[in-house]
Order: structure tokens, then sequence, then C-alpha cells
């Protein structure tokens, strides 16, 4: 008895001992330094950004937290133990009206004297005697019931046996789990294209930093020799001055170039989630970054510039091969459609919208939106539970003879039982119904269900948002593919004009100022040239995160 009390009361501190822990207790996130790699390619950098950048990390902690919600539901259908323990100094004692003069009954009762009165509302004992009594009863008196001290230690045990709401929330769970996964796959999607933008910009900055630097070698090579022509006096000093002008603008130029190159670069360790102080190179080149132009419009269904396409009796517009079910006219619908930016019949049919992480996540919140629904039409279920406690109730006229813990086997020294402790136990079932609320839940029920709707109306609207940007996407590239050819044939010929105005000064046949001018095109040649290969990644990684491809190609 006594070691059972004891045990049942540290039972006690020691759980509360514990609950003070947790709720003190800080999780720390433990994770070793990944290792520092110098060289990156452009499919190394989007997995160590992935991998190691800081706001995907926190939000991969919404996964964390997800799991951590599927456990507090599931914790609700397991057994609820609970262990208790007080301890009371009743210093003024609460008192009850008592008729002693009906104890007895008719003309036997039990008499009190003003001494035992006394005696018993100051806690002491007193021996009760049956007596004769006059016909007129005794009043009530006032009586203290209990001791001083009390204490009592319990432990009670609870289990759901059912709960409508309980088995919806289960469901529920594991959606909202689903959607934390897909939430965090949308930040992944930012992360790539973020990433893949960076690098690009990069490349190009990096290559027209490496041609910048090609010109201003030739452009000293021509002033050095039109320098030595005219000391020889076969120039005129204005020429050697417009080269040096020319070279002043150029190196200047170059300057920018490489303050862009470096912007670009911390640019890219930011998305990347790189210290700027850690060095950074690039193993990708811009021409294996470049997209193979042919390919890619064959794929978009656009025209071909250089053999003509789809309008004034040129050739058509080169699609894949059109089913035996497709008429004339839908081929040429799907033609305009392709010219106009818009996805033909069959990308069209072929389009998945599912592909697009934002048409999945929108799923996702319609079937907790469903869940909802269910669970509040469930809170007319009735609940019912298994319980059961056992503990042991106490009082004494002091403290120390209260922590004794005598129990029924305990006598006094006269050989009278002197038990201070008592147990109690008890098993059985609750069940609650819920009858009337208010109209509370008649409301919330609405609510989920104008929720629900709100969700259905958001997928026309998704799916028009989705058609757009694939729409514009498709645009887009299809114009940096067609400016991006126009700008490679201008700086084919402004190269060669360069080059022809370089051997005819060198042949004293040309001018200086031809030199001048020519050189002046190329570089604007080159930098739109530059401008335009960028303008197609760039479009293409649009493209690609239009269609839902940004991400599987990523993971590949």
């Amino acid at each position: 008895m006594k070691n059972t009390l004891r045990f049942l009361f540290l039972l006690a501190a020691l759980a509360f001992i514990g609950v003070q822990q947790l709720l003190a207790q800080t999780p720390a996130l433990s994770q070793s330094a990944p290792a520092i790699n110098s060289q990156y390619s452009l499919q190394q950098a989007i997995d160590y950004a992935i991998k190691n950048k800081a706001s995907l990390q926190a939000t991969r902690l919404g996964e964390q937290t997800a799991a951590a919600k599927v456990g507090e539901i599931r914790s609700a259908g397991l057994p609820q133990v609970n262990v208790a323990a007080n301890l009371a100094d009743n210093f003024k004692l609460q008192k009850s009206l008592v008729d002693f003069g009906a104890l007895g009954g008719g003309s036997s009762a039990t008499q009190l004297s003003s001494t035992d009165i006394t005696n018993a509302q100051n806690g002491q004992t007193v021996n009760l005697k049956t007596v004769t009594v006059a016909s007129d009863p005794v009043p009530p008196q006032a009586f203290a019931f209990g001791l001083q001290y009390a204490g009592n230690t319990s432990a009670s045990v609870s289990q759901l046996l059912f709960d409508g709401a309980y088995l919806i929330g289960l469901k529920a769970a594991k959606v909202y789990t689903e959607l934390a996964k897909k939430q965090t796959q949308q930040a992944e999607i930012d992360v790539v294209e973020q990433v893949s933008k960076a690098y690009y910009s990069t490349l190009v900055a990096r290559a027209r930093l490496g041609l910048l630097a090609r010109n201003v070698q030739r452009l000293d090579t021509v002033l050095y020799q039109t320098s030595e022509t005219f000391k020889a006096g076969f120039a005129e000093k204005i020429d050697v001055d417009r080269l040096r002008v020319q070279r002043n603008n150029l190196v200047v130029e170059q300057q920018k170039a490489q303050r862009l190159t470096e912007l670009s670069l911390a640019l890219l360790k930011f998305q990347m989630g790189l210290s700027q102080d850690q060095p950074v190179q690039l193993t990708d080149s811009l021409g294996s970054a470049v997209v193979d132009a042919s390919s890619l419009r064959q794929r978009l269904g656009a025209a071909n510039f250089n053999t003509g396409g789809g309008v004034a009796g040129q050739a058509g517009v080169p699609t894949g091969t059109a089913p035996a079910s497709t008429t004339p006219d839908q081929s040429r619908q799907d033609q305009q459609a392709a010219l106009s930016g818009g996805r033909t019949g069959q990308l069209a049919a072929a389009f998945n919208y599912n592909n697009r992480i934002e048409f999945s996540t929108l799923e996702t919140q319609q079937a907790l939106a469903g869940l909802d629904l269910a669970n509040r039409r469930a809170g007319a279920y009735p609940r019912l539970l298994a319980t059961a406690a056992y503990g042991f109730s106490g009082s004494a006229k002091s403290f120390g003879d209260l922590m004794a813990f005598r129990g029924p086997d305990s006598r006094a020294g006269n050989g009278f039982p002197n038990q201070n402790w008592f147990g109690f136990g008890n098993v059985g079932l609750s069940l609650q119904v819920p009858v009337f609320d208010g109209f509370r839940r008649k409301y919330q029920v609405q609510q989920a269900r104008v929720a629900q709707q709100s969700i259905e109306k958001g997928f026309e609207t998704l799916r028009q948002s989705i058609d757009l940007q694939d729409a514009q996407s498709r645009t887009t590239l299809i114009n940096a593919l067609d400016v991006l050819d126009n700008q490679k044939a201008n700086l084919d010929l402004a190269s060669d004009v360069a080059r022809v105005s370089r051997i005819k000064f060198q042949e004293g046949v040309g001018s200086n100022l031809e030199v001048v001018t020519a050189e002046t095109e190329l570089r604007a040649a080159q930098t739109n040239y530059y401008a335009a290969i960028y303008d197609v990644l760039v479009a293409k990684v649009d493209r690609d995160k239009a269609t839902g491809e940004l991400y599987n190609q990523a993971k590949k």
C-alpha cells in the first residue's frame, strides 16, 4: 500500500517535470556542412541550390510540420493516460448542518452534549451513544466533515472507440502531407528557374567579356600598325586619334562588362545559396547551352524563316505527322494558331494541366476542402470512449500523519483500525451525443461548402492562366529565336565588313573612318547577338516552366 502510493506520487512528479522540460526544449536542426566545390556545371549548380538554399530548407520544414501534424491527429486515437496527485491544507474546514435528533427514530436518538459538539467541530473523536430523549428532537447542528490535511493520487486511462471526425481527420492528415510536399516542389521549381537564368546570364556575360578582350587586342594591332604608318609619313594623325578614341571606348566597355560579369556571378551565388566570398568556376560553355533552334522550332510547330512558312503562298509550317482524321481546314487553323503563338489542336489535346504543379496543388487543396466539409458534418456523430481510473485518497490531522500512508491492516495501540488512505477505482463507457449547438455546426458546414466552391471556381481561372502562360512563353521563344537568327546574320555581316575595312585600310585603299565605323557596328552586332542568346535561353526556361517540364529536366 505504502509503496504503491509513493510510486503514484513519484510518477506524477516525473510527468510534471517531463512536460516542463518538453516545453522548454528547443529542437536544434543539426546538419553537417556540405562539402564546398568551386566548379559547377548548370546541373551541379541546380543540385547544390536544391539541397542547400536557405529559403528552400525553410520550405522543407513545412513537410516536417505536416508530419508532426499527422502524428498529433493520430495520437487522439491512442490510449490517453493521466496521473494526478493533490495535497491540501484545509485550514478552515467547511461545515454542514446535520439533524442528529432524527438519527435515532422515535424516542430513541443520539444525543450530544455541548462539549461533544464542540469537540466534533474541532475535529476531535466523539463516541456517540443511543439514549432515550424527550419528544422534542435536537435542532440541526453544524458539523465539519473531514480533517485538516487531505490528499489523493490517481491514474486514469481513456480510449477512443468511435469518432467520425477522427476518421476523417486521418484522411485529411495524409492529404495535408501531400500538400506540403507539393509546396516544396513548387519552391524547388522556382529555385531551378532562378539558378538557370543566373547561370545563363553569367555564361553570356563571360563570353561577351572574352570577345571584348579579343576586340581590344585586334584594335591594338590596328592602332600599332597605324601609328607606325603615321611615323613613316603614310598616315595622318587624325587616323591614329580616331583609333585611340575607339580603343578608349572599347576599354571602358570592357571594364563595364567585367563588372557585369562579377555582378552576374554574385547573383548566381545568391540563387545557389553560396556565400559571396566563395570562389565559383562555371564548367559549362555557352556553346553547349545554346539550344538547337531548328529542332526547337519543329517542336513548337513554328515556321522556319530560312525556308519560309505559313503565309502568302510560302511553304507550310513544319509540323509533326498529322493524324488521319485531321482535315485540311484543321491543318490551316493549326498553322495560323502556331504563327499567332497559340497551341494547335494537337498540342492542346496533348497538353496535361497536371504537369503544372500549381494545378496539382489546387487539386490537393480541393481534396482538403472536401474533407473539411465532411469533418464539419461528422460533428453531428456521437463519440464513444472507454474510461478507467484507480487511485487513493486520505486525510489526517497533521501533515506527517497524512504521509504515513496507513492501509486497511494498520492498527492503533489500542487495537482500533487507524487507516488514513483508502483506495477507489472505476471502469466505464462515455457516450457523448451532440443534440443542439445553437446552429454553430450548420454555419461551419456552410463556410466549408463555400470554400470548396471557391476552389472549384479557381480551376477555370487557373486553366485560363496556364493557357495564357503557355501561349506567351511559346510566342516569346519563337520571337527570341527569330531575333537570334537575325542577330547572327547581322553579326556575320558586321564581322565581314570589319574584316574587309581593315584589309582595305592596310592596303591603302580605304579610310580610317571606315575602319572605326565598321568596328563600332561590329561591337553593336556582338552586343545584340549575345543579348539575343540570353533572351533565347531565358525564354526556353520560361517555356519549360510553362509546360511543366522544367522540374523534370532538372531531376534527370
